[in-house]
C-alpha cells in the first residue's frame, strides 16, 4: 500500500512537471523563435529545417534596426505616457479603495457594485463617445487622451486595492483616529505601507497596458514625432516588411524591458495576487 501510494505521488508529480514543461513551451517558444531570428542573416530565415540557434549570429542586425527608426524618440514618448499613466492609476484607486474598503457611508456597496459593472462594459462600446468628448476637448493630437484617463480612476484597480485594504486589520486605523490622525493620513502612513505589494501589483499592470497599448495612440496621435513605439514597430513593418531579421531585433529590443521588469517585480506581485481577495 506504501508503495502504490508512493507511486502514484510520483506519478502525479511527473505529469505535472511534463504539463508545466509542455506550457512554458507554448508560451517560450514564440520568444525563443523571435530572439532567434533577430540574430540571423536574411538567408537564414527561410529555411526548409527550422533553425533554432544561428550560425553566424549576425549581432549587427540589433543597432541596424535601431537605427532605422527613430527609437529614442519613440522610447521617450512610451516612457513619458508609461510613468504618467501608471501615477495616475496608482492615485486614483488608493483614495476610492479606501473609501469603498475602510470608510462606513451610505450606499457604499450599491456604488461598488455598478463600478463592478463597469468591468464588463467592452472598450469598444465606448471608444467612439469617448473620442468625440477628447475631440471636442482639442486634445487629439497630444498626449492628453492617453494620460488624463488614468487619473480618473479605473474599476480593475480600484476593486483589487480594497480587496487587499480589506485584510488590514481595523485596529490599525482606530489606533491611528485616536492619535488624531485624519483619514488621508491612515491611508498614506498606515494602510499604503502595508499595501506595497497591491499597489505595485497595480503599478505593474498599468506600465505594462500603457507599454504594449497600439489602439489608442493609434487613434489620437496623428504625429510619427508623438509615436509610442507600438506604433513605430508597426510603421517599421511598413516600411521594411521584409526583412524579419531586422523586425524581429526592433521587437526584441521592445519586449525585453517588460521581460526584465516582470522578473524583477515577480515577487512583489505575486506577492499581492496572492494575499488580495483573502477577505471579502
Amino acid at each position: 500500500m506504501l508503495k502504490r501510494s508512493r507511486t502514484q505521488l510520483y506519478l502525479r508529480a511527473a505529469l505535472t512537471y511534463a504539463a508545466l514543461l509542455f506550457f512554458t513551451a507554448v508560451f517560450v517558444g514564440p520568444f525563443l523563435w523571435m530572439l532567434s531570428t533577430s540574430l540571423k542573416a536574411e538567408s537564414q530565415i527561410f529555411t526548409e529545417r527550422m533553425v533554432w540557434i544561428p550560425r553566424p549570429m549576425v549581432w549587427s542586425n540589433y543597432p541596424e534596426a535601431l537605427a532605422s527608426f527613430p527609437f529614442l524618440l519613440y522610447l521617450r514618448n512610451t516612457l513619458l505616457i508609461c510613468v504618467l499613466t501608471t501615477v495616475g492609476t496608482v492615485f486614483s484607486a488608493a483614495f476610492p479603495a479606501y473609501g469603498f474598503a475602510r470608510l462606513q457611508w451610505r450606499g457604499r456597496d450599491t456604488l461598488f457594485i455598478v463600478l463592478l459593472a463597469t468591468i464588463m462594459l467592452p472598450a469598444q462600446v465606448t471608444m467612439l463617445p469617448v473620442f468625440l468628448i477628447f475631440r471636442w476637448l482639442g486634445w487629439t493630437g497630444t498626449f492628453l487622451p492617453l494620460i488624463v484617463p488614468a487619473f480618473l480612476g479605473n474599476a480593475f484597480s480600484i476593486f483589487l486595492l480594497r480587496q487587499f485594504f480589506l485584510t488590514i486589520p481595523q485596529e490599525l486605523s482606530d489606533a491611528a483616529r485616536i492619535d488624531g490622525c485624519s483619514e488621508a493620513g491612515i491611508l498614506w502612513r498606515v494602510v499604503v505601507p502595508i499595501a506595497r505589494p497591491a499597489i505595485a501589483t497595480v503599478a505593474l499592470f498599468a506600465f505594462t497596458a500603457a507599454w504594449m497599448d497600439f489602439l489608442n495612440p493609434l487613434i489620437y496621435l496623428h504625429s510619427e514625432k508623438q509615436y509610442t513605439l507600438a506604433l513605430g514597430l508597426q510603421a517599421f513593418l511598413g516600411r521594411h516588411g521584409g526583412e524579419w531579421n531586422l523586425l524581429m531585433a526592433a521587437a526584441t529590443v521592445i519586449t525585453l524591458p517588460m521581460l526584465i521588469l516582470f522578473f524583477l517585480a515577480q515577487r512583489t506581485f505575486i506577492q499581492g495576487i496572492a494575499l488580495t481577495g483573502l477577505k471579502g
